[in-house]
């Protein structure tokens, strides 16, 4: 079944938004079909489809027609752009290796009828038509089966919600924006104004944040899928509750400006694109980075804000509790998809059952101790250097949707075990004194010793979690690019398992998980072959 969607474009600059949202959602493999007749925008369409995908409105896009293809080179995909118009037979596309080209690459074809068989089924076809009442507008049908239908019907959303935001598309540019590993996709958008709200960020941008309701999935224990389990964000609602509850309260979160609920999608506020990582490299100190976003945790710590947020517009939420069961259905990704996908072979069910005893033991004692809101992805994607504004207001956060009440440690070795940035350990140990030392100033009743405790005990439980979850991303969703990061996964949790109360726990990975699972992943994640697990 296809999924068709009808536009009226009115001018160049409706077309212009239509298909750098288009570009948005396509990714290597898609072959886009152009149909239509001399003069109906086809060639206008191609050239700011792939300006999108080069994140340059100004680069020169000639057309095809006499070569019959021109490439690009994109940060997400290698682009072709045909022209078929000068083909006469179908056989003439061997020669050019049009099927090779297109297997591996964000494919736009015009005249794609003259492609006869060679052209894929599963394709996405975009119709362009005059309007008898006028020459200058278009009507526009794109229709599309399978996922990049569903994609699609996100692109009508997106463009109908930017008419209304900004009051019309004049002016206005998105440009394609690295997300997290969610469902959620985000843009950043140029040019525009919103009535009564002013734009930030140095080149007057905004984000525009595309989060549809995320299906629950099936029910996987007690008749409950895995987000309900886990106290996962289903809709765009919690995110704006908390981010107008830590704005605040004082905190740098991005103001929203615009918003459609039911749909999913938002404009927030820019914040900009000095997140920690980069920002290591080019433009501050490790130390003080990170000794910023200590504080940040320390004034939440310190805030004692309620479990209910509430957004400037009255939308609640409760802050769910990180509870035995969220931590258990996390830590069990390490059994159902790093075990099997670094060693071939499911882990026996009695060596699962004492891994999951040896947890809930940790887990109950977690129960008894302090808990404070808990941000749950403190860590460096998630952190924007805003060195212009002052004390904690420096450190921007975003991406915290899925907050928690739960223990304070949480976010903090969030931060100082950093999944995608090595942070030295002399840092580590450094900002952990100093956050103890301050809780104590602050609480006589801070027990240095029970932090700490539970600083390794978390510690332990997100890495092991982030094992499965960079396993998953391979496997499941195809982002191999995560894997690079599992030798720093393991030193982290290495280190939180020396802790004297560990030693079980330490016992139990040592035996079922050798050193050489503990590499870098090479798998065939298309075939689920596995490599030799030799670090890259």
């Amino acid at each position: 079944m296809k999924n068709i969607y009808t536009f009226q474009i009115t001018d160049e600059a409706a077309m212009r938004l239509l298909a750098e949202l288009c570009a948005l959602k396509c990714w290597s493999g898609c072959v886009i079909a152009l149909q239509g007749e001399l003069g109906a925008g086809k060639t206008t369409f191609a050239r700011a489809f792939v300006r999108a995908m080069l994140d340059d409105p100004l680069a020169e896009v000639p057309s095809p027609t006499f070569p019959i293809v021109q490439s690009y080179e994109t940060l997400r995909s290698v682009v072709r752009h045909f022209d078929l118009y000068r083909i006469s037979s179908p056989d003439e596309l061997i020669e050019i290796g049009f099927e090779d080209e297109i297997d591996d690459t964000i494919s736009l074809i015009e005249w794609p009828s003259r492609a006869g068989e060679f052209l894929p089924d599963h394709r996405v076809e975009i119709q362009f038509e005059e309007c008898a009442d006028d020459p200058d507008a278009r009507v526009i049908t794109i229709s599309a089966m399978g996922e990049i239908g569903i994609r699609i019907g996100r692109v009508a959303v997106l463009f109908q919600f930017l008419e209304k935001a900004y009051g019309g598309r004049e002016g206005l540019r998105v440009s394609y924006l690295q997300g997290d590993a969610s469902s959620r996709a985000y843009a950043r958008v140029f040019g525009g104004e919103i009535s009564g709200r002013q734009t930030s960020g140095t080149a007057g941008s905004r984000i525009l944040m595309d989060s549809p309701r995320h299906p629950d999935g099936p029910p996987i224990r007690d008749g409950k899928p895995y987000s309900r389990i886990a106290h996962l964000a289903e809709d765009i609602r919690p995110f704006i509750a908390i981010s107008d509850a830590l704005r605040r309260a004082g905190f740098s979160a991005p103001r929203c400006d615009a918003v459609n609920l039911e749909d999913g999608v938002a404009l927030f506020e820019d914040l900009g694109g000095r997140v920690f990582d980069s920002a290591v490299a080019s433009q501050a100190p490790q130390e003080l980075l990170w000794a910023r976003a200590v504080d940040v945790l320390l004034a939440l710590r310190n805030g004692n804000l309620p479990p209910i947020a509430i957004s400037d517009a009255g939308i609640a939420h409760r802050l769910p509790y990180y509870d035995a069961s969220a931590m258990t259905i996390e830590i069990e990704l390490l059994l159902d998809w790093y075990l099997p996908f670094s060693l071939g072979n499911e882990i026996s069910v009695k060596a699962r059952a004492e891994f999951v005893d040896l947890w809930q033991g940790l887990f109950a004692k977690l129960g008894t101790l302090e808990t404070t809101w808990t941000l749950r992805d403190f860590h460096s994607p998630n952190l924007i250097w805003l060195p212009e504004r002052q004390g904690i207001r420096s450190v921007g956060v975003i991406d915290f949707q899925d907050a928690q009440i739960s223990h304070p440690a949480y976010d903090l070795v969030s931060l100082l075990q950093d999944a995608r940035v090595d942070v030295p350990e002399a840092i580590e140990v450094a900002e952990l004194a100093r956050y103890s030392a301050s809780a104590a100033t602050c609480n006589a009743t801070f027990d240095d010793e029970a932090f700490r405790w539970a600083y390794a005990v978390l510690g332990a439980q997100r890495n092991t979690k982030i094992l499965g979850i960079f396993a998953r991303l391979a496997k499941r969703d195809l982002k191999p690019q995560y894997l690079q990061h599992i030798p720093r996964i393991w030193r982290y949790l290495r280190r939180n398992l020396e802790h004297p109360s560990l030693c079980e726990l330490k016992a139990w990975y040592d035996m079922h998980l050798a050193a050489d699972t503990r590499q870098v992943i090479t798998p065939n994640v298309i075939t689920g072959e596995h490599g030799d697990g030799a670090a890259t």
